[in-house]
């Protein structure tokens, strides 16, 4: 049995409260300002006592000649609550969503060398592609 839920953060209070799973603060200002945002989604995963244990980030990509792709952006779990699933019930819940939506597919970025992303994201089903990334740092 289960002893967390998925569920699609809709207010900013949500990813405050998660504020530990991220790289940088969580403030209610930039937390309401992503979720304005149109194509934005975070989704969370909740322990059974309400704690945020997970998120995963998402951005919608279009395009005027193509069907909108998600990107995963960021995905994070609590390591208290790594190899429990969590990740995988993330992704499989974005991947449901973006096929219900009608979406071109799912795809996300990682460095080769992140060998716990790979290891999560294909197990999820994912198919590895070589691609290059060219930045341009502002």
């Amino acid at each position: 049995m289960l002893d967390w839920v998925v569920r699609t953060a809709t207010r900013a209070e949500e990813l405050v409260a998660a504020a530990h799973l991220f790289d940088e603060p969580v403030t209610p200002d930039s937390a309401a300002d992503y979720l304005a945002r149109p194509g934005q989604a975070v989704l969370l995963v909740h322990a059974d006592d309400g704690r945020p244990v997970g998120f995963c980030s998402t951005v919608l990509v279009a395009h005027p000649d193509k069907r909108p792709e998600v990107l995963v952006y960021e995905l994070a779990v609590d390591e208290d609550w790594r190899r429990r699933g969590v990740a995988t019930a993330l992704l499989a819940a974005v991947r449901e969503q973006a096929e219900r939506d009608g979406h071109r597919g799912v795809w996300v970025l990682t460095e080769p060398d992140n060998a716990p992303a790979l290891a999560t994201y294909t197990a999820a089903g994912a198919a590895r592609e070589d691609a290059v990334v060219l930045t341009w740092d502002l």
